[in-house]
């Protein structure tokens, strides 16, 4: 296993920070991140509008392999230099229950943590630059504009 491809919501605030975080750490493996909704995700993973990944984080292997939820989750920090001692200990048995009620609880008041904690989407944020970047930064002078 080389790459890990996770597909996320990038209208979620929450989703599109953890991505940012994830980003910045030395990991083991190369991590590709993709929207969950876009066309790329649905041609690499062709079922993934079955597999609920509005829902929940989907992961996926190079080796084809697909993890989701708490499983997924797991699998994140796995790829992370200084976060796999944690993933063994969310992967143990006595611990499995726990991580998948948190992350299950995260996930379904994502979009309203995200809110409280004022977190921007990586959609939002696409969209301001965009936005941005249609209004003019700044306005040319002329010579003829210094005459009175």
């Amino acid at each position: 296993m080389h790459t890990l491809t996770l597909f996320y919501d990038a209208r979620c605030g929450l989703c599109s920070r953890v991505r940012q975080w994830l980003c910045t750490q030395p990991a083991y493996v190369r991590l590709e991140f993709l929207a969950y909704d876009s066309a790329e995700a649905e041609r690499r993973l062709p079922a993934i509008r079955h597999l609920h990944a509005d829902q929940e984080i989907l992961v996926m292997a190079d080796t084809g392999e697909v993890w989701q939820g708490a499983g997924a989750w797991v699998l994140c920090l796995w790829a992370l230099r200084e976060y796999r001692g944690w993933s063994a200990r969310l992967a143990s048995p006595s611990m499995q229950l726990v991580a998948r009620k948190v992350v299950h609880w995260i996930s379904q008041n994502r979009i309203g943590m995200s809110r409280l904690a004022g977190f921007k989407s990586d959609a939002e944020l696409s969209d301001a630059a965009e936005k941005e970047m249609e209004e003019p930064v700044c306005r040319l002078r002329h010579d003829l504009d210094l005459i009175d």
